[in-house]
C-alpha cells in the first residue's frame, strides 16, 4: 500500500532508531515535496498545561510527534463540530484548526483527550525518502485501523492493536519482544 494522507505508518518491530521504535505514524500529509505526519505513541512527561501556562487545567498528554521542530506544537481532533475548523485528513479525524477557539474549549472543559491529541514537533520525511525506506521494509503502510487508536494513551497496545489489524500475515509480529536478546 502507498503512503497518503490519513493513513498509518507502523515501525518494524526491530527498528533501533529512538524516534521510531515501535511507532504507529498518522500522515497529515504526502506528496511531491514530502510526507508530514505525527507519532501517536511515544508520550512525553510533559501536559499541555506545562506548555501553555495559561490553560492551568488542561491535563492532556503532550506526544512527541517526531523529531523535526521540536519547538512547536501540533493537534489532532475529532471534534469539528465543536471547533468548527481543522483541515480533513481521514473521515472525522482533523489536523489542526483555530487554537484559540481550541483554548476556550479546554479552559470551559468541553474537550476530552479522546477528542484531541498534542505533539510537540512533527516527523517528516523529503521527496523520495520516504518511498525508500518503505521499499527496504522499514515501514509499513495501513489505512485499517479504528478511530480510537489514534486518540490512545497506551504506547505499547497502539502498536500491537494496528498491527493485529493488519490481519494473520502481520499478528504474530505483535507478540514480538521489543528486545529480543531478553526473549
Amino acid at each position: 500500500m502507498k503512503p497518503s494522507k490519513g493513513r498509518l505508518l507502523i515501525s518494524e518491530p526491530f527498528m533501533n532508531d529512538p524516534n521510531f521504535r515501535r511507532s504507529v505514524i498518522l500522515l497529515t500529509e504526502h506528496g511531491e515535496l514530502g510526507t508530514v505526519g505525527f507519532v501517536l505513541n511515544h508520550p512525553t512527561n510533559l501536559l499541555l498545561k506545562d506548555l501553555i501556562p495559561e490553560l492551568t487545567s488542561a491535563e492532556f498528554k503532550v506526544f512527541n510527534g517526531g523529531p523535526v521542530e521540536l519547538d512547536t506544537i501540533h493537534f489532532i481532533h475529532r471534534c469539528y463540530d465543536k471547533l468548527h475548523s481543522g483541515e480533513e485528513i481521514a473521515e472525522g479525524i482533523y489536523w489542526g484548526g483555530n487554537f484559540e477557539a481550541l483554548k476556550i474549549l479546554i479552559a470551559n472543559g468541553d474537550l476530552s483527550e479522546n477528542e484531541v491529541k498534542f505533539f510537540i514537533g512533527y516527523s517528516g520525511w523529503g521527496e523520495e525518502q520516504l518511498d525508500t525506506e518503505i521499499k527496504e521494509n522499514t515501514w509499513i503502510v495501513s489505512d485499517k485501523y479504528q478511530p480510537d487508536v489514534l486518540f490512545s494513551t497506551d504506547e505499547e497496545e497502539a502498536w500491537r492493536e494496528v498491527i493485529v489489524n493488519l490481519g494473520p500475515r502481520y499478528a504474530h509480529v505483535s507478540k514480538f519482544p521489543e528486545n529480543p536478546n531478553l526473549n
